[in-house]
């Protein structure tokens, strides 16, 4: 396979952190084989983050705004995930726009690309505070409950994939699921994929409000605890042509 590389981020309101987070990300991208992309979804914000990209892109040839997606973190994920795939990714990277993440520690992960299937990163100090953290660990405990799958960090923003490995799995999800980062890292290993880790750091935000605040957290939980259910099911009957050690198939 190529090193067609699509690094993809989901954006809303986040006009105070998008420039300077495209800045830092797309010298990773500027000197990648043609066809490789910076991407930004920006669907529903109602501040000047659509018009700041807008003015970047007629600056940098590689980046890219992917509009009519639905407003919510999860589903631009989906939608930008397609967007790579269709457009014949080799990898795709992603990553979020609130400038959390270290674009300095993403080479180590290219570096490694051919060892592994994915390569998820590993928050193992995060600067959000103890409620995230306390809440992520209660994700990878869920996730071993429903699906017996051992993983440090289920929904880490900082995953650099195999394109063909996440075509595999899109159809899974409906365009509108809100948590597809949990759920691809459980097909990941539940379908026996070669997946690496790598601590990473996560700063606190240093501008800008996140959207989605504890109330919603606590609801998103109660949701996904019948998804999982459903999801724990599907896989146990293999109901979508899912099957153990994907990452041996012939076509690979």
């Amino acid at each position: 396979m190529g090193d067609i590389l699509y690094i993809v981020m989901p954006a809303f309101n986040e006009e105070a952190n998008i420039e300077k987070t495209v800045r830092e990300w797309y010298p990773h991208i500027a000197y990648k084989p043609d066809g490789s992309k910076l991407v930004v979804a920006d669907s529903g914000s109602s501040d000047d983050t659509h018009e700041i990209l807008r003015d970047l892109c007629r600056e940098l040839p590689r980046l890219e705004i992917l509009e009519g997606t639905l407003s919510q973190h999860g589903p631009k994920c989906i939608a930008l995930y397609e967007y790579a795939v269709n457009r014949r990714a080799d990898y795709i990277f992603q990553t979020d726009s609130d400038g959390q993440t270290d674009p300095d520690e993403f080479p180590a992960f290219w570096h490694h690309r051919h060892e592994f299937d994915v390569i998820l990163g590993n928050r193992t100090v995060r600067g959000d505070g103890r409620i995230r953290f306390l809440v992520e660990k209660v994700v990878t405990w869920l996730l071993y409950i429903f699906f017996r799958v051992r993983v440090p960090d289920a929904n880490v923003p900082f995953r650099l994939m195999r394109a063909d490995v996440v075509e595999e799995y899109l159809h899974r999800l409906p365009a509108d699921y809100n948590l597809p980062n949990i759920m691809f890292t459980t097909f990941f290993k539940y379908y026996g994929y070669k997946v690496g880790y790598k601590r990473i750091s996560f700063k606190g935000r240093s501008a800008g409000k996140n959207s989605i605040d504890l109330i919603k957290i606590i609801d998103l939980g109660m949701k996904a605890l019948g998804d999982f259910s459903r999801f724990a099911r599907e896989m146990k009957n293999n109901c979508h042509g899912g099957n153990k050690n994907g990452h041996q198939k012939e076509d690979r």
